[in-house]
C-alpha cells in the first residue's frame, strides 16, 4: 500500500519534494499547503494533486509529510503533524534552536513517529563509496560554494550550506569535539555569507570546512586523508579519485559511482521508514547535533565581528 504524503511549504525546495513524491511508486502525493495559495494551486495542477487552504486539512489527509517552510517555523509545523501521529521529514536545519530540536525529537518519540532531517548529502551516491573505504580519518577538508541564491536569507551561510558538511563530518569522525575555531564575513546580507570553521576532535582528527554563497562557481567537494589513502570526492559530479600508497609510490584509482538524484533517494528512504517503522539514516538527534555545532560557529562569527 502506498503511503499518503504531503508537503508543507512549496518554495524552491518544497516544490522538488512534491515533484518526487508524485513520481515515487511507494508514495501518493495527496496534498500540498503553502501560504501562497495561488502557487500551491499551480503546483497541485502540475503534480496532479490538491492544494489545501490550511495545515489541518493537510494533516487530515496524509500519513507522512515534508516540512519545507522557513527554519523558524519548523518546530510549530512539525509538532502539529507529530501530535496527529504523522511521520515527518523536516528540511535542514532541523530548527533554529537546539531546545526546539530536542522538543521535536521528544515529541516524535512519544508519538511513535519517524522524524527524519533533510541532510541530503547523506543520500548522495558518493557517500556509500566513501564509507566503504573510510578508516580512521586524520584530516577532512570540505568546500561548499555557490552563487548568491536569493533564498534562505533568514539564516547565514553556516546554517544554509555549511551545516550539510558539519553533519557529514560528525557522522564520519564519530568522536567528541575538542575545539572549534571559526571566521565569517557578511557581504550581501546582514548575516555571514562566507565562513570557515576548523574543528578538532578528541580522537585527533581535524576538519577544515569552508562555505560560501557569494562564489562565482558551484562546488561541493570533500577530501579525506587517512593513513592508507587520500580520497577526493565531488558531490556535484558524483565521482572522484582515491590515492593509495603502493610501496614508495602513490597510485590513483577512479571512484566509480552509479549516479542518482540524492533527493529522490532521501524521500524514498523516508517513505520506506514511515511504512516500516525503521530508523531513518539522519535522525532528529543527528540533525540536532549538527545544528548545535552550526549555532556555536555562528556565535563565534558574531562575536568576532563585534
Amino acid at each position: 500500500m502506498r503511503i499518503r504524503t504531503g508537503v508543507v511549504g512549496v518554495g524552491a525546495i518544497g516544490r522538488n519534494h512534491a515533484r518526487i513524491y508524485a513520481e515515487l511508486d511507494s508514495a501518493e502525493l495527496v496534498a500540498i499547503y503553502d501560504q501562497d495559495f495561488d502557487r500551491a494551486q499551480e503546483l497541485a495542477k502540475e503534480f496532479h494533486t490538491e492544494a489545501v487552504r490550511n495545515i489541518d486539512e493537510l494533516i487530515s489527509r496524509v500519513d507522512a509529510a515534508s516540512v519545507a517552510t522557513p527554519t523558524v517555523t519548523h518546530r510549530d509545523v512539525a509538532s502539529r503533524l507529530l501530535m496527529a501521529k504523522k511521520h515527518v521529514l523536516v528540511e535542514k536545519p532541523i530548527a533554529d534552536s537546539v531546545d526546539d530540536a530536542k522538543a521535536m525529537i521528544d515529541l516524535a518519540a512519544s508519538q511513535g513517529c519517524i522524524l527524519q532531517v533533510g541532510h541530503i548529502e547523506r543520500f548522495n551516491p558518493v557517500m556509500s563509496r566513501l564509507e566503504a573505504v573510510l578508516h580512521q580519518p586524520k584530516f577532512i577538508e570540505c568546500h561548499r560554494l555557490s552563487p548568491f541564491p536569493k533564498r534562505s536569507l533568514d539564516i547565514g551561510v553556516v546554517l544554509d550550506l555549511m551545516i550539510h558538511d558539519l553533519e557529514i563530518v560528525l557522522h564520519l569522525v564519530n568522536s567528541p569535539i575538542q575545539s572549534v575555531d571559526a571566521v565569517g564575513v557578511a557581504v550581501l546580507t546582514r548575516r555571514e555569507d562566507i565562513a570557515n570553521a576548523r574543528i578538532r576532535f578528541e580522537n585527533g582528527c581535524v576538519a577544515n570546512i569552508t562555505a560560501s554563497r557569494i562564489s562565482p562557481e558551484k562546488m561541493r567537494k570533500i577530501r579525506v586523508f587517512q593513513s592508507n589513502a587520500y580520497l577526493s570526492l565531488d558531490y556535484q559530479e558524483q565521482g572522484g579519485w582515491i590515492y593509495r600508497r603502493d610501496g614508495m609510490e602513490i597510485v590513483r584509482e577512479e571512484v566509480l559511482v552509479e549516479h542518482d538524484e540524492p533527493l529522490k533517494l532521501e524521500l524514498a528512504a523516508f517513505v520506506r521508514c514511515a511504512s516500516r517503522g525503521e530508523q531513518p539514516r539522519v535522525t532528529g538527534r543527528e540533525g540536532a547535533a549538527a545544528l548545535d555545532v552550526a549555532l556555536e560557529i555562528t556565535r563565534m562569527i558574531e562575536r568576532g565581528e563585534k
